[in-house]
């Protein structure tokens, strides 16, 4: 049965490497400029990739309340950019918390795999090893390592988290999931709040991702066994979705954050709306070859109740990889061909990740709102190997009501979200 109940998005807290505030965000966009720059959290020296698109003078600190600060002390940096995000959404949508039902107030989140700070394994790793050869003896690691960890350590790496400490901190007493599909998992936290909300068992959410991998553990594993641009002379041209001369994708970090609500309910508050979501669909691509994105972007268009022909553009995953932007073209082009524009945006702030999909889709909704298309950049030399009609140049004027917004996993997990602009 077709649910009566519609969905829209009402807020948007962006904290990203091209802006930590709608304005900044927008005006980095358009100004065509990429926010990738050689590494500066860390030393590069020893690594192959040493570029990322870096949050710079980050601190969580204002963006809870004084009697909360002391909470930060047990959140990674992933953790500490969504709980910023989450404040950020809440502040923007004007969201009065205490007219809020607690119990129809739900928190779906995407994070990853989020990786230890060195220093906090470094006593335990002392005392575990034995130096001739250099190797980790388990016996010494049970009977001493553990003992010189801090107790609550694991607590402040662990997936969920970004969901939980977002519910106390808001008061989020409604539906609670983590959703770990690495690049796509935002995207499918968005789909399984609008499904909830559909089926009315909540009326508000907090939708979005967080992903942070500038430190020394998660650049050496991706230098090592992930396909990474090189390009380390020009950081900005580095990422380039859909180029013949792509090398590989670009380490981002950030989070973004949605207020997504059931429409009616946001009507009561006097929200204002910036979206609605109208479609939604996943699927597997088991063999990597664009067919299951396609089958993500036609259950979307189908519950839109929509044709390729409606829609103003779509918002690629784009990740600058060989492999994987030549099936994800031929998964869009077996939907929409060459007759509607692609929009890519890593090449402005690199993969974030478990972030990606709600940053980008952002990008999508901004644009339908102001009316105005940014262009892809670092695209400038297309590959046969990928018939979509990239747009690049110039700023595009937005010509129709519907965005498609895609996302997919390196083992082929696949998302696709409609978008319709509130009129």
């Amino acid at each position: 049965m077709i649910s009566p109940r519609r969905v829209v998005i009402t807020g948007l807290g962006l904290i990203t490497p091209l802006g930590r505030d709608v304005d900044s965000f927008w005006q980095s966009l358009m100004s065509g400029k990429s926010a990738v720059r050689p590494l500066r959290a860390i030393d590069p020296t020893h690594i192959a990739s040493r570029i990322a698109a870096e949050i710079p003078d980050f601190d969580a600190m204002g963006y809870v309340e004084k009697t909360q600060r002391r909470s930060l002390k047990m959140m990674a940096r992933p953790i500490q950019l969504a709980v910023a995000a989450a404040q950020a959404a809440i502040d923007q949508g004007k969201v009065d918390k205490t007219k809020l039902d607690p119990t129809r107030f739900g928190v779906e989140f995407g994070a990853g795999l989020i990786a230890s700070e060195l220093p906090e394994l470094t006593d335990a790793a002392a005392v575990s090893v034995n130096c001739r050869p250099a190797t980790i003896d388990l016996v010494k690691w049970g009977e001493h390592g553990l003992g010189v960890i801090q107790p609550l350590w694991m607590l402040k790496y662990l997936p969920n988290m970004p969901a939980c400490h977002i519910s106390i901190l808001h008061n989020a007493q409604g539906p609670n999931n983590s959703i770990t599909e690495s690049d796509a998992a935002s995207l499918l936290a968005l789909g399984e709040a609008d499904r909830i909300i559909r089926r009315d068992a909540a009326d508000f959410f907090l939708v979005g991702g967080c992903e942070s991998k500038v430190n020394p553990l998660s650049m050496v594993r991706l230098s090592l066994f992930a396909n990474l641009s090189r390009r380390n002379d020009e950081p900005e041209k580095a990422c380039r979705p859909f180029d013949r001369g792509r090398d590989g994708s670009v380490v981002g970090e950030g989070s973004t954050v949605l207020v997504v609500e059931e429409l009616e309910h946001a009507k009561r508050r006097g929200a204002e709306i910036l979206a609605e979501l109208v479609g939604f669909g996943a699927a597997f691509d088991r063999k990597l070859d664009g067919k299951g994105l396609a089958r993500a972007c036609r259950a979307a268009l189908a519950q839109a109740n929509i044709t390729a022909d409606d829609l103003d553009h779509v918002n690629a995953h784009g990740l600058g990889g060989l492999k994987e932007d030549t099936w994800e073209a031929a998964g869009l082009a077996e939907v929409v061909g060459t007759r509607v524009p692609v929009f890519a945006a890593k090449g402005y702030l690199g993969n974030l990740g478990a972030a990606s999909g709600s940053t980008e889709l952002a990008m999508s909704f901004l644009a339908l709102v102001k009316g105005v298309l940014p262009a892809t950049i670092n695209h400038e030399d297309p590959d046969p190997a990928c018939p979509i009609a990239v747009h690049t140049g110039d700023p595009r004027e937005v010509r129709k009501p519907y965005a498609l917004k895609v996302g997919f996993t390196p083992m082929g997990q696949c998302a696709a979200v409609v978008i319709r602009r509130w009129q």
